[in-house]
């Protein structure tokens, strides 16, 4: 060692995932799909809230690209948050600021191709809701 810190590499294959961002992998995976379903109408840019899922999911999105998009949709998915998703018109504003900053840092690594499946889910998405009504 040349005195030098040694810092892990983060993109790496062989970093393990730190507690907090299994926490938010684990509520996002529970949560996120019956959340987006139940406010669907109310969810603004919902085509990007699920290319940030895509990508967060996706094996090669790297490491603090991850960790960064579960932090966003897990704060999405939270009951409890600065404006309560309830109050119409303004419940998702505190939500969609913290997800399109999370999106704006990383857009680099949302492909074309999360985009596309997104678009093609939130559709699905949207029929299935006409559907049942």
């Amino acid at each position: 060692m040349t005195g030098r810190q040694q810092y892990p590499d983060l993109d790496g294959d062989d970093i393990t995932m730190p507690g907090t961002v299994d926490r938010n992998e684990e509520t996002v995976r529970k949560g996120f799909w019956s959340k987006l379903k139940q406010n669907l109408a109310r969810v603004p840019l919902a085509d990007q809230v699920v290319a940030a899922y895509y990508a967060a999911f996706d094996p090669a999105t790297p490491f603090r690209t991850k960790a960064m998009l579960l932090a966003a949709l897990a704060y999405f998915i939270m009951p409890f948050d600065v404006v309560p998703d309830f109050i119409l018109g303004f419940g998702f504003t505190d939500d969609m600021t913290v997800l399109l900053t999370a999106f704006g840092l990383i857009r680099t690594h949302v492909t074309d191709e999360h985009r596309e499946r997104a678009r093609q889910t939130v559709e699905e998405l949207r029929a299935e809701a006409k559907n049942t009504e």
